[in-house]
């Protein structure tokens, strides 16, 4: 199969490392091993051409929104940073709308010109960035409008690492506060990021016990994925799990590589790579 979805890919481009708009410096790129010759950033033309080398046919783009603006280390990706890409590639790329949940009712009316003029597909949002986590009211008018929307959001859940030496972040988001959230908003369909590490076993207790949440399979090697989420996604949870890299954090031809050798039954396979973003994404 070589036209898997990759749902976490984050803009790397010199133009953004040079901008202080990756949101992480270079221990955190000597910590998750970057190759040297990547750390000063690839143009989308090279990105494109890895997609191709690793079969992936879409990846989705995120403005992210990191921080409140006052916050020192907080950076962010303006929305239409991300659809010059999409309207140049739009077979290539889709966004995703980074929310804030302190720019109030001027954030909602930004996530309503991402989705309907912009062509955004879904929502995205780091609970640790805000220091709030994901059951608190603040976020509950944003996860309205995604559900009027009808577009899914993608949250990171578990720890969080040290992007960044002078800024240190609390880890907010456990998966089981995804719990409160489903039961609130039914209809919403929620994306767990970063596989819940190190409350991985919540985060698939979670996608069983709610049909609108998913598991996100990504910013971690799949070689390195717990023998429980690979059983799950090869089994029962075949249907409630996407494939993603967090790129730069992950090379897309490592990560498909990897996620053949666990030899997955081609049902679960072509679920996970790519019939679930579709439909999840609507795409």
């Amino acid at each position: 199969m070589n036209n898997a979805i990759d749902i976490v890919v984050n803009l790397f481009s010199p133009q953004e490392v040079q901008n202080g708009q990756t949101g992480f410096d270079g221990e955190f790129m000597e910590q998750v091993r970057m190759p040297p010759a990547m750390r000063k950033g690839v143009t989308m033309e090279q990105y494109l051409h890895i997609m191709d080398a690793a079969g992936i046919e879409r990846s989705l783009l995120i403005a992210v929104r990191a921080g409140d603006r006052a916050m020192r280390g907080s950076f962010e990706i303006p929305y239409q940073q991300v659809a010059q890409w999409c309207r140049q590639h739009p077979d290539r790329f889709s966004g995703l709308a980074g929310i804030d949940p302190y720019r109030g009712i001027d954030g909602l009316r930004e996530l309503d010109h991402a989705v309907r003029e912009l062509g955004f597909v879904g929502a995205h949002l780091y609970p640790h960035w805000f220091k709030l986590a994901p059951d608190q009211a603040l976020y509950y008018p944003y996860y309205a409008r995604c559900c009027e929307l009808d577009i899914p959001l993608m949250m990171q859940v578990g720890q969080n690492l040290i992007y960044q030496r002078d800024v240190r972040l609390p880890s907010v988001a456990r998966p089981i506060l995804l719990d409160q959230v489903a039961i609130d908003f039914p209809t919403l369909k929620l994306i767990g990021i970063h596989i819940g590490v190190p409350w991985t076993d919540e985060m698939i207790a979670m996608a069983w016990k709610h049909k609108n949440v998913y598991v996100g399979i990504d910013a971690y090697a799949p070689k390195h994925l717990p023998p429980n989420l690979v059983h799950y996604m090869n089994s029962y949870g075949q249907s409630k799990v996407l494939f993603g890299t967090d790129w730069p954090v992950i090379h897309p031809q490592r990560a498909v590589q990897e996620m053949r050798a666990h030899r997955l039954k081609p049902e679960a396979y072509e679920r996970v790579m790519r019939v679930n973003a579709q439909q999840v994404f609507n795409l």
